[in-house]
């Protein structure tokens, strides 16, 4: 009944979302669902098990969802976003489309963009050259996604969003560990992505399907003389990756802070210090990057400070409780019998002795369960995240690897219906689950093989 019970919420969870309903309320609704088929009472569940688990993300990731949301809000409002993306479009023209979406997304994501951000200022854009190129619209979505939600989300070395910060602090890593890995992994889903969406395209317009009529949510394309330098538009982007490095690899391994921190007040664990410090690196760059964003182009932001700092406040609020709200529903779910059932299932899985493999099917599921990248990634490492590195140190394979799996296989199963990237994503371009999630979701099957591909070859030739 345990199994029954988490499959069932996980599946009435799914549903609620594909029909439009907000998981912040539906997933305390079904995690208690599932608790109920355990036995376990009501009240308990959610006031000790959902809520302190939802609160415990937002302390330790809200600054990422804050800060990240200011960036890519301040950025728009700056011009900056808008003279990337119009940069690039020129640059390629209607007739890579598809190709031009997904660079102008993939740069400002890997730039430091909160990706629901991302797909606010990118969307005008892509809806645009779609139009005129009559492509369907139907597959913005999935290209906004690839360019967004894959490569440059986890795979690429560097990449300050909040999937590739989390498995820091368990594995006390960097923002670029295992580069080769990762890199590989973003060509293999760029190239197999852009062939699937190109061909999609080619099979439309085949069947004589252009953009399309009444759609919702068109943007009014206005044109705007008064952007910056598309190179000066950069610089906020490029100083988050280049102030995250320099702190990360150069100014924090040469402080000797874990003889105070790891005392009152701060109390943090000896074995955590090293995450904290480059999870305190990105807070630093992001904030660096918000205040060159305000100074590039003080014109256009004179008059709007306060709106681009209070709308990218309250944006963040909706994606972390979205992302908060899944971490509790998991935890929940964790907390079930028939969760232990499914974890030994898990850590049975042995890859030749290695546990890559575990490791990217456990995240991959949890994430899966939760629909959240970061919050099932942050559910797979509180649990089974000192095991895997202790299981690391036996068969010789570095941290460094860990991370990099444990973050890709977090972007893979993660964006089932009740992903709240995916539902502000389609709510952003007026369309539907049933309209566009079927390319958005083979975004993700890509992503997941790729994972397990490059595990494979891994193991054979052993690269990091």
């Amino acid at each position: 009944m345990a199994v029954i019970g988490i499959l069932l919420s996980l599946g009435l969870l799914m549903f609620m979302a594909y029909r439009g309903f907000s998981v912040i309320f539906f997933a305390p609704v079904f995690a208690i669902l599932a608790a109920v088929f355990s036995g376990m009472a009501i009240m308990p569940t959610y006031t000790e098990i959902f809520l302190p688990n939802l609160a415990n993300y937002l302390k330790v990731y809200f600054p990422f969802f804050l800060l990240g949301a200011v960036f890519g809000k301040v950025m728009e409002e700056s011009g900056a976003a808008k003279a990337i993306a119009k940069a690039i479009v020129n640059k390629l023209g209607k007739k890579q489309a598809m190709l031009s979406v997904v660079l102008s997304a993939a740069i400002l994501t890997y730039g430091g963009v909160s990706l629901f951000v991302v797909a606010f200022a990118v969307y005008p854009f892509a809806a645009s050259i779609f139009k005129e190129a009559d492509i369907p619209k139907r597959l913005v979505p999935a290209t906004i996604a690839l360019g967004a939600f894959t490569f440059t989300m986890d795979a690429l070395p560097g990449t300050p969003q909040i999937q590739n910060s989390i498995p820091m602090k368990f594995f006390n890593t960097d923002l670029f560990a295992a580069p080769v890995f990762g890199t590989l992994g973003a060509i293999m889903v760029l190239v197999a992505g852009m062939v699937y969406l190109e061909w999609r395209k080619r099979k439309a317009q085949a069947a004589g399907e252009g953009y399309g009529d009444n759609h919702k949510n068109e943007p009014e394309i206005v044109e705007d003389g008064n952007l910056p330098n598309p190179l000066l538009a950069a610089l906020p982007l490029i100083s988050v990756l280049v102030v995250t490095l320099v702190l990360q690899k150069l100014v924090f391994p040469s402080w000797n802070i874990a003889s105070w921190v790891t005392q009152a007040p701060y109390n943090i664990p000896k074995t955590g210090v090293l995450g904290t410090m480059n999870n305190w690196a990105l807070m630093i760059a992001l904030v660096v990057g918000i205040a060159l964003a305000f100074v590039i182009n003080p014109r256009r932001i004179k008059g709007n400070v306060a709106k681009a700092i209070n709308l990218g406040a309250i944006g963040s609020l909706l994606a972390v409780m979205n992302t908060a709200s899944e971490v509790g529903f998991g935890n929940v779910i964790k907390s079930l019998p028939g969760f232990q059932t499914i974890a030994h299932a898990l850590m049975g899985i042995n890859g030749g002795g290695s546990p890559l493999l575990s490791e990217a099917v456990t995240v991959n599921t949890l994430a899966g369960v939760t629909g959240s990248a970061s919050g099932g990634l942050s559910i797979a490492l509180d649990t089974f995240g000192k095991h895997y590195l202790d299981w690391a140190a036996r068969t010789n394979v570095s941290p460094e690897l860990l991370h990099r799996v444990a973050s890709m296989a977090s972007g893979g199963m993660d964006t089932l219906p009740h992903n709240g990237a995916v539902i502000t994503l389609l709510g952003i371009a007026g369309l539907t689950h049933k309209q566009s999630y079927k390319d958005i979701f083979v975004m993700t099957l890509i992503k997941t093989a790729t994972v397990f591909v490059l595990i494979f070859f891994q193991s054979i030739l052993h690269f990091v």
